[in-house]
């Protein structure tokens, strides 16, 4: 390895793949809540002598990397012979008092263990309004992190106060609860009636608009809503290209359970009038209580109560953005490269880092050219508002994590571990590229000030870290493999080993929302966020099942392992129950035309000029066809019997 000028810099902590190999210690010996295959190496702080190294720097040839490379080797035997007799010191803090303990010992105040013991601001920025100004709260910060003072040697015990908090699902069913009853905690019996009071309303609204009667709408009432939201559940299990498709008279693709609930009329006038306020109370664009949430502003109100009701928040939690995919061309569709839908409506979540339960989602809609230091600092302290003092590790990626953030989080009583960008305000200077220069895999350079560590690391590629809740100088190794196929695997400090175990909350969270999508795709944008949320709401119901169940299935479950597939269709069933009003009030409508079809406008006559199935011959299991029918019914039917006999 290549001499660097070290004096210009604070402590430089370097290993190698393999130096690491033989001096590793038991990953027991650090229970950080990690993987079993991270061992771990304790580096001791050790200061830099300036004028030993300017000395070393000024000879020239290959003496001065021998000399280093042997006192290297030399301080890694002296490291291997304290472990493996275990003499190895941890210095940490903990309720507020300094603690010496040997790296046997638990290591709580690094770690992030799930504890065993089992309102929510919506963000909308009008794409006409101005963002926040932050500079302000930032400003209250105490220290300025941009004087040159601010960052030191990475030689301090850090202070993480235990996680006493309660964690876990908050309710009061008892073990004859099923999916339903669970659901009912994020989405109440009362959202349902609303729904049903703001749908029929709207459709009155549209056919005053229009100045023509709808005649083949009627009031809805709760039971046919819940039976409407369970087909739609049952939609993301069975997917199918065309929603009309479900009621196809093909044994092959239609699907009976559709067709004994609701007609596909039926289920079309519900989805053109499905909606969630009063659209005739709706201020305009400019007036005075404009929102433009206001669609679905009720539904937020509910939901994200509701969310943050069923479920306290465990002691690690990951903040993230979400994608909603649409179809269809929308002011506030986002370009988000990292993610698996690239384009789509962004949300910024909340997340459980262990379960992926979801306690926030927020609803973003602003400006390419925002400011991603402010707006992050925004987000974040807007979703963990009510954890103050609790000692919650938050871990966020480098679109959020900044040092003012660390700073307020901090004063607040939270923690927080992420990747960071080094043009971020108060990024130490000392650890930026142009300063540290090219680095070697494995090696990394850190600096310090009380609990923040800033750490700049090279693994495939060079990342930042800022944390408050890890010590500077400790290293694991993860077991894997190099380029050339040796075993053994890149050394990693521990905020970036925090950060990969606890940073997946989010992701966890789209991969049970995204196996099974709820609602089909539509031209209105407050459609997507409906399904959304009641997606959400699926998902953390499942999950306080799960958790609240020990993983046991509900009652009357006969499989092996209850899935989240298996309670959706649980859920979606009993929504439903023995619904068949559609099909019913259709039927009793043809008995009323069996008199006289005539009268009520149906008569028989040529459809098209192409001839299909007769539709009474095939409910009796023939096979003729005719370019005869009934356009009321829009069906084919043989001339003859067949009109009379169908419309009884």
């Amino acid at each position: 390895m290549a001499t660097r000028k070290r004096g210009e810099l604070f402590t430089v902590l370097e290993t190698s793949a393999e130096t690491d190999k033989d001096t590793v210690c038991d990953a027991a010996s650090f229970p950080l809540n990690l993987s079993a295959d991270v061992k771990w190496l304790e580096i001791p702080f050790r200061k830099p002598d300036r004028e030993g190294e300017e000395g070393a720097e000024d000879e020239e040839g290959e003496d001065g990397e021998e000399g280093f490379e042997s006192e290297t080797a030399a301080a890694a035997a002296d490291i291997a012979t304290r472990v493996s007799a275990g003499s190895c010191k941890v210095i940490l803090a903990t309720d507020s008092e300094i603690k010496q303990e040997d790296s046997d010992d638990a290591y709580d105040a690094s770690g992030c263990p799930e504890n065993t013991a089992n309102d929510s601001d919506i963000d909308f920025s009008d794409l006409e309004e101005e963002p926040a100004d932050l500079s302000g709260a930032i400003a209250e910060l105490d220290e300025d992190c941009t004087s040159p003072s601010f960052w030191g040697e990475p030689d301090q015990p850090i202070t993480v106060e235990e996680f006493t908090a309660s964690s876990g699902p908050q309710h009061t069913l008892g073990a004859e609860a099923d999916a339903r009853d669970y659901f009912r905690l994020l989405f109440p019996d009362s959202l349902f009636e609303h729904m049903v009071e703001q749908t029929n309303k709207y459709a009155i609204y549209r056919q005053r608009r229009s100045g023509k009667a709808d005649p083949h709408w009627r009031p809805t009432d709760l039971r046919e809503m819940q039976a409407y939201i369970g087909l739609n559940v049952l939609m993301g299990i069975n997917q199918l290209p065309d929603y009309g498709m479900y009621w196809a008279t093909d044994i092959f693709i239609g699907n009976a359970g559709f067709k004994k609930t609701m007609t596909a009329r039926r289920f079309e006038k519900l989805n053109q009038n499905i909606h969630l306020c009063d659209r005739e109370a709706e201020p305009a664009r400019g007036q005075p209580g404009y929102d433009g949430l206001y669609k679905i502003r009720p539904l937020l109100e509910v939901v994200q109560a509701k969310m943050w009701e069923a479920y306290a928040p465990n002691r690690c939690l990951t903040v993230d953005e979400g994608a909603i995919a649409v179809k269809g061309r929308f002011s506030a569709t986002q370009y988000m490269p990292s993610k698996p839908i690239k384009r789509g409506l962004k949300v910024w979540m909340l997340c459980d880092s262990k379960s992926g339960y979801c306690h926030r989602a927020d609803i973003h809609v602003g400006r390419a050219g925002e400011d991603a230091g402010g707006t992050g600092f925004r987000v974040v302290t807007s979703l963990v508002r009510g954890l103050e003092g609790r000692h919650h590790h938050i871990f966020s990626d480098s679109f959020f994590t900044s040092v003012p953030l660390a700073q307020r989080l901090l004063e607040q009583g939270l923690y927080v571990c992420g990747t960071t960008q080094q043009s971020r305000q108060g990024f130490p200077d000392a650890l930026k590229l142009k300063n540290v220069g090219r680095l070697a895999p494995g090696e990394f350079f850190q600096c310090q000030h009380g609990n923040l560590l800033a750490t700049v690391l090279r693994d495939t590629k060079v990342v930042s870290c800022l944390s408050s809740n890890a010590a500077p100088g400790i290293v694991g190794i993860s077991q894997g493999k190099q380029r050339d196929g040796a075993a053994g695997g890149v050394p990693r400090p521990l905020p970036l080993l925090l950060y990969q175990e606890h940073m997946r909350g989010v992701d966890l969270c789209d991969q049970l929302r995204e196996c099974y999508q709820v609602g089909r795709p539509c031209k209105k944008w407050w459609r997507y966020f409906l399904w959304f949320y009641l997606n959400i709401c699926i998902v953390d119901a499942f999950i306080v099942l799960r958790e609240s169940r020990g993983g046991a299935p509900p009652p009357g479950f006969g499989g092996k392992q209850f899935t989240q597939r298996h309670f959706r269709v649980r859920l979606a069933r009993q929504l439903i129950g023995d619904y068949q009003g559609a099909r019913g009030v259709e039927r009793a409508s043809r008995k009323r035309h069996a008199d006289s079809p005539v009268e009520y406008g149906h008569r028989l006559e040529r459809m098209s000029e192409r001839s299909r199935r007769c539709r009474n011959c095939t409910n009796k299991g023939l096979r003729h066809e005719s370019v005869f029918g009934c356009k009321i019914c829009n069906v084919h039917l043989c001339r003859g019997g067949c009109f009379a006999e169908f419309h009884k």
